[in-house]
């Protein structure tokens, strides 16, 4: 029993290397393709990064509609994720932000107003897609349609809403450039996907082998596991100065959980959800986004802020802890 232990031991940390490099790699090429395409830091984190850092809810959204049964754990997880990006996450980065600027309490995120639009459109429909789930009181295969359609049609028209600009000497080299820069940015994302479900399955034997109850490990280790590199690209991305691509990322998220992986779970399902049996992480969630809404409409993101965000995702886990323990 030991030498697993050990094993596991060692996994963790180097997952924790590789997820800290994966990220910076990410980060970085992504900032540089937004320099090269023309479109904000924003916008991409919004596209690229949010699409694919939402892999490892798309992969539950698969296994769930291929076991059949198992379609519950998908929306639940999609849900309870939207909460765990919005308040977890966005409230850390904000106070990393905002932790050595004594001289200036509050820090306005630097949006460009042609990617405002976006952003508000995306926001908008994670806000509004959890009350009309919690108003139809159950989601079928044509609830999920719609979410699909939504989610192309708003793919669409961000792609088209600026004309690639190649900032290099020619288009031809400017082009091979964005090619390897793309490819260096999904390489980075990859690499964060990858280490942080290898540090999810050693951080659950580890925490089975201390004696912590499985209740506990599924409601925090796992639960958190699906949403580690968000966490991880985001916290990153805020540390190396570029609060406006996290921001991206966590909104995109957002848009990409309850329109694509969820209208993905619904369309490919034999299965109508209940919706009521999750009207409380649907109301966390709806709540997050307003939340949100509000703090941007400010145009100001301060650590007043964030530790709202914080404490909204602190009463959910205690709620959540709470009904899993009854």
């Amino acid at each position: 029993m030991i030498e697993p232990f050990f094993v596991n031991l060692l996994i963790l940390v180097t997952c924790f290397i590789i997820l800290g490099k994966s990220s910076e790699i990410a980060v970085s090429y992504s900032v540089k393709v937004a320099d090269i395409t023309g479109f904000g830091k924003t916008t991409i984190g919004f596209m690229v990064v949010a699409f694919a850092t939402s892999l490892p809810e798309l992969l539950i959204a698969v296994f769930a509609v291929l076991g059949g049964g198992a379609v519950g754990i998908s929306v639940g997880n999609v849900l309870g994720a939207n909460i765990t990006n919005i308040c977890l996450i966005l409230g850390l980065c904000i106070l990393i932000s905002n932790w050595k600027r004594f001289e200036d309490p509050c820090l306005a995120p630097i949006v460009a107003k042609e990617e405002s639009g976006s952003l508000r459109f995306g926001l908008f429909m994670a806000s509004l897609i959890p009350l009309v789930l919690l108003y139809l009181k159950e989601a079928s295969r044509y609830v999920g349609v719609v979410l699909l359609t939504i989610f192309v049609l708003n793919t669409y028209n961000l792609s088209r809403e600026k004309r690639m600009m190649i900032k290099e000497e020619g288009s031809t080299s400017g082009k091979s450039k964005l090619l390897r820069y793309l490819f260096l940015t999904l390489l980075g994302i990859f690499g964060v996907v990858s280490s942080a479900y290898f540090l999810v399955g050693s951080a659950t034997y580890i925490a089975e082998a201390l004696g912590v109850p499985h209740i506990i490990i599924g409601a925090t280790i796992v639960s958190l596991g699906t949403t580690l590199p968000e966490l991880v690209t985001s916290i990153q991305a805020t540390r190396l100065g570029h609060l406006n691509l996290a921001l991206g990322n966590i909104i995109g998220s957002a848009f990409v959980n309850l329109t694509c992986i969820l209208g993905f779970t619904l369309t490919f399902s034999d299965y109508k959800v209940d919706i009521i049996a999750f009207s409380d992480v649907a109301i966390f969630s709806l709540i997050a986004n307003l939340l949100l809404w509000y703090f941007i409409s400010g145009d100001r993101l301060c650590k007043r802020e964030g530790f709202i965000l914080l404490a909204i995702y602190a009463i959910f886990r205690t709620i959540s802890l709470g009904s899993l323990s009854i």
